[in-house]
């Protein structure tokens, strides 16, 4: 479970970007939604260990991490998954897999991890990290990752940026999967209503601020709505 408790972050600016924000998140799959310039992505940095809360404090499974770096939240079990995945040029996919694995692999075990997010691994397990793969290859390669890491709480920052439409119904499967087959938890900044509706539980944040919080059945059908009104939380469709 990560419990966040009174977290507020203040940018340089003074502008105050989350006030007092407290969650308990344990579910399978957690999405935050919100209008753009509410505070999700800086909440999502936050909970990673990019930026560090102007107070409050953080609880991943009862032990404190709040002054913890990016590098030990990732030893304690949290993953960041980025808007747009980084290229490591002259790494291999493999090679990727198995650093994120911290140990040795052998290629049946890599490729394992491929598959788990539907890439057929011998196009794929040697392919380097450059610009000849795709938007939607390089983020399921990067969940494989995750994979291979058994992260207790992954974060993905709008996984939806910068794919096609069919590689993004492609990642809805991968998700559905991952919630069908592996703990830990799963936590994504969405706006897109297909992955709200894959969620167990949805936070809507505001101006800093968590409005709702709470299942799924409850909380979209009022977004939802809200959308419908010609509100500001309008959602983004690719389908």
């Amino acid at each position: 479970m990560l419990e966040l408790k009174n977290i507020s972050f203040q940018a340089e600016d003074e502008k105050e970007i989350l006030k007092d924000v407290s969650l308990a998140i344990d579910d399978r799959i957690v999405v935050i939604t919100g209008p753009n310039g509410g505070g999700k992505s800086t909440l999502a940095k936050v909970i990673a260990g990019i930026v560090m809360p102007t107070e409050g404090q953080i609880i991943l499974d009862g032990e404190d991490i709040t002054g913890y770096s990016v590098t030990e939240r990732a030893k304690a079990g949290i993953s960041l998954a980025f808007q747009q995945p980084v290229r490591f040029k002259g790494l291999t996919v493999r090679d990727l897999i198995t650093i994120a694995a911290g140990r040795e692999l052998t290629v049946s075990e890599a490729c394992s991890y491929l598959s788990e997010v539907g890439l057929c691994a011998k196009d794929y397990i040697d392919r380097e990290l450059n610009a000849s793969l795709s938007g939607g290859e390089i983020k399921r390669i990067e969940i494989a990752t995750i994979l291979a890491r058994g992260a207790k709480f992954s974060v993905f920052d709008e996984p939806e940026a910068g794919i096609d439409l069919w590689s993004f119904r492609s990642l809805i499967h991968v998700f559905e999967k991952m919630q069908r087959e592996h703990s830990g938890t799963i936590l994504i900044i969405s706006r897109q209503e297909r992955i709200l509706d894959i969620a167990d539980k949805i936070i809507y944040i505001k101006d800093g601020v968590v409005e709702r919080y709470g299942p799924k059945d409850e909380i979209l059908p009022t977004l939802i709505g809200t959308a419908r009104a010609g509100c500001d939380i309008l959602m983004d469709k690719l389908d």
